[in-house]
Formats: structure tokens, C-alpha cells, sequence
């Protein structure tokens, strides 16, 4: 009776079938953790990226004085600025200096610029800007790159632009207004869709060109989505803000207070 009873234990496991369950707690332990990474890189990086760029536009709203209305046309053929305000090139990274509207992406979409294209930079602070290209408004071309679909998603629509659509850029001299025209899916080599004239790197600008640069697609980075535009007209910041972001404009001066 004693030795039936002793034998009626459960049974001892093969050394295999402990490799097994070890295998599989092992997977499963590493299942949650890239669940965790994804909900991270897909969730938190966009909350806690938001923040700190909402934080750059209140800290650059504070060195801009103008209205934040559309001052009211004087004469009947419309104002003549001249050319062009021209904020003297950033050699630092690091540095916020400019504002992009792009109302294609929603009535509230404003990101701040700031100079350099390294990952403190992108994580954290919106758009990048070349350091090798022009600043806004000058002729050449003034390029820029940005996340697709963590760190504030601030390109995430790139694809969603149609031609005619408008760019606004801000900085303290005024606003510059820019027309897309297309867009590109080229290698991450290609270096020449950010040359003073897009994809053109020996020919001498003209004109005023702005350059986005994402990743694609929406979640990989095999390869670059490029759109172009050229600059249409700018005002001073004295002449108040273009009619389609004023609103945009007026809410990001309030947070600034």
C-alpha cells in the first residue's frame, strides 16, 4: 500500500520538457515586451514628442510681435513687400526659428523648425531643417525632414498632398507661402532632392523651392517620399497672418501666454 501510494505521484519531467516550458515562458515574456515596445514607439513617443513641440512653439511665439489678424488691404492691387526677409543661416543644432502650416493636414497643424536633422532633433522637436540648405524664403531650397508615424507623426500625411495646396512657413521677419507641386519616392541615397535646385544638383536656383522628406512607406523606411513646392509670396509679419492659418496662428499665440 505504502509503495502504491508513493507511486502514484505525478511523474517527474524529462529534462526535454523542461527545455519546453522554459522555451515557451521565454516567448511568451519576449511577445509581451515587443508589445510593449510597439504600444511605446507607436503611442507614448507621439505623446510625450507632442509635448515638447508644443513647448518649442510657445518658447518661439514669445520672440514674434505682430498681429495675429489679417491687417486689412489699403490699396486695390494689393500690398508689394518686396523681397523677401532672409534670417541669417543656423550653424547650431538645436535652435528653433520657424513655424510650417500645413492646412492639408488639419485646420490645427502647426510644427515647430528646428536646425539640424539628427535624431535629438527629430525625436523631439518636429521638423529638421538641412543646415546646408536655405532658410525660408531665400532663394534655393529650403529642406526639411520629419517622422512619418512616431515622434509626433509630424509628416504622417505627406502622401494626402495635392498640387495647389498651400505651406505656410512662419519665422519672426513674416510668413512665406508655398505651393506644392509633387512628390517623389526615391532611395535614402539620394541625396540631390535637398540641391538648391531639387534633384538638380549642378544647376544654379532661381527660384524658392521648399523640400519635406519622410520615410516611406508609412511604416518602414526602405525608401524616401519627397515633396516639392515653390514659394508663391510672403508678408511681413506686420501684415498679420495669411487668412487660412490665422485662427492656427491666434491659438498658438495664446498658448504662448
Amino acid at each position: 500500500m505504502g509503495s502504491h501510494g508513493t507511486r502514484s505521484g505525478g511523474k517527474r519531467r524529462s529534462a526535454g520538457q523542461w527545455i519546453i516550458q522554459i522555451v515557451g515562458e521565454l516567448l511568451i515574456t519576449l511577445g509581451l515586451l515587443l508589445v510593449l515596445y510597439v504600444v511605446w514607439e507607436l503611442w507614448w513617443t507621439n505623446i510625450d514628442a507632442n509635448r515638447k513641440q508644443e513647448q518649442a512653439l510657445g518658447s518661439l511665439f514669445k520672440e514674434f510681435d505682430g498681429p495675429v489678424e489679417p491687417v486689412p488691404e489699403t490699396s486695390a492691387d494689393g500690398p508689394d513687400y518686396g523681397d523677401p526677409a532672409v534670417l541669417p543661416a543656423i550653424e547650431a543644432e538645436g535652435r528653433t526659428f520657424a513655424v510650417v502650416y500645413i492646412p492639408r493636414f488639419g485646420d490645427t497643424y502647426s510644427r515647430p523648425v528646428t536646425s539640424g536633422v539628427g535624431t535629438a532633433v527629430l525625436d523631439s522637436l518636429g521638423l529638421g531643417h538641412y543646415p546646408s540648405t536655405a532658410m525660408p524664403g531665400e532663394v534655393g531650397n529650403f529642406a526639411m525632414a520629419g517622422h512619418r508615424q512616431t515622434h509626433g507623426q509630424v509628416l504622417d500625411a505627406i502622401h494626402t498632398l495635392v498640387p495647389g495646396d498651400n505651406i505656410y512657413v512662419q519665422t519672426q521677419d513674416g510668413y512665406y507661402s508655398y505651393v506644392y507641386r509633387n512628390n517623389q519616392i526615391v532611395l535614402p541615397n539620394r541625396v540631390d532632392v535637398i540641391a538648391p535646385v531639387p534633384t538638380q544638383p549642378e544647376a544654379e536656383p532661381t527660384e524658392r523651392f521648399l523640400t519635406l522628406t519622410s520615410c516611406n512607406p508609412r511604416f518602414g523606411a526602405e525608401e524616401r517620399i519627397i515633396a516639392y513646392a515653390v514659394m508663391d509670396s510672403w508678408q511681413p509679419l506686420s501684415a498679420g497672418p495669411p487668412a487660412e492659418i490665422a485662427s492656427q496662428v491666434a491659438h498658438n499665440a495664446e498658448g504662448a501666454g
